[in-house]
């Protein structure tokens, strides 16, 4: 028994076993150990990374902070399909909680920023806080009768805010939320922002040269029958609304520890 006419074919020898110098393996380096150069090389010519001078513009975009956009047009999307209650504040827990948005304050996203896509055909009336809005946004929102706020929420903040009920069954207290760093402090205690450290007086005083800008005429909030939950907000070291700093909430009792220690109080206090 044996094989048909060419059916067998011989094993071809590899590269290593003909002999010669370096057995076909070239020179030192990499030309040893494998069949192509390195990301970059460029044989011998002096490579992009190195011919090309870096662009200072991109120097620390590693570290800047990032607002992922909801739109208006999206807001009252939700509005109207019930994903959210306008009649009640409106927060970041809010907006996760729509499992709509996702945030992630490991990959620098520090909040949500509004925008001004639906800007026309924006008609809800909210008490809202975001991070960072625009001029338009603010006057599209203070129209309808409306309140915005943006405020600052550390990393360790936010990674509660995204998810309370897994914070809650954690057992951890409430964190206080951090101040600003020094480069966003400007912004969240300017009024034209309607920065939650501003000048409430100011901040009123804005509203209405707002309305002047733009040419509406902005509702009286004092008649409006919604101005308990128009004018709620938070402490600036407070991140849930009605639970404080320092407090622990059992979501299996159903119950709320606060702190009774003097070093406790002291350090939770706002």
């Amino acid at each position: 028994m044996k094989s048909n006419p060419k059916a067998y074919k011989q094993p071809k020898r590899g590269r290593g076993i003909y002999g010669g110098g370096k057995h076909g393996a070239g020179n030192k380096g990499s030309g040893q150990r494998q069949n192509f150069m390195r990301l970059g090389y460029e044989t011998g010519n002096n490579p992009f990374y190195l011919r090309v001078p870096k662009e200072p513009y991109y120097k620390g975009h590693h570290l800047k902070r990032e607002y992922p956009p909801i739109s208006l047009l999206q807001l009252q999307t939700m509005i109207d399909t019930g994903r959210v209650d306008p009649s009640k504040p409106l927060d970041l827990v809010a907006l996760c909680n729509s499992k709509l948005f996702l945030l992630s304050p490991l990959e620098k996203q520090f909040g949500f920023q509004l925008t001004d896509e639906g800007l026309d055909n924006f008609k809800g009336k909210v008490n809202i806080e975001v991070q960072h809005a625009s001029e338009q946004v603010i006057a599209a929102i203070e129209r309808n009768g409306g309140v915005i706020t943006t405020a600052f929420y550390d990393p360790v903040s936010l990674l509660a805010m995204r998810d309370p009920m897994k914070f809650f069954i954690s057992g951890i207290p409430i964190p206080k939320r951090q101040t600003p760093p020094e480069d966003a402090i400007e912004y969240y205690t300017d009024p034209r922002n309607r920065g939650y450290l501003a000048d409430p007086d100011l901040v009123a005083l804005e509203r209405f040269k707002l309305a002047q800008k733009y040419g509406y005429e902005l509702p009286d909030l004092k008649n409006d029958p919604e101005l308990a939950m128009l004018l709620e907000r938070k402490d600036p070291r407070q991140i849930f609304y009605g639970l404080n700093p320092g407090w622990v909430v059992n979501l299996k009792d159903k119950k709320i520890f606060e702190p009774e220690d003097e070093k406790l109080l002291e350090y939770y206090k706002t």
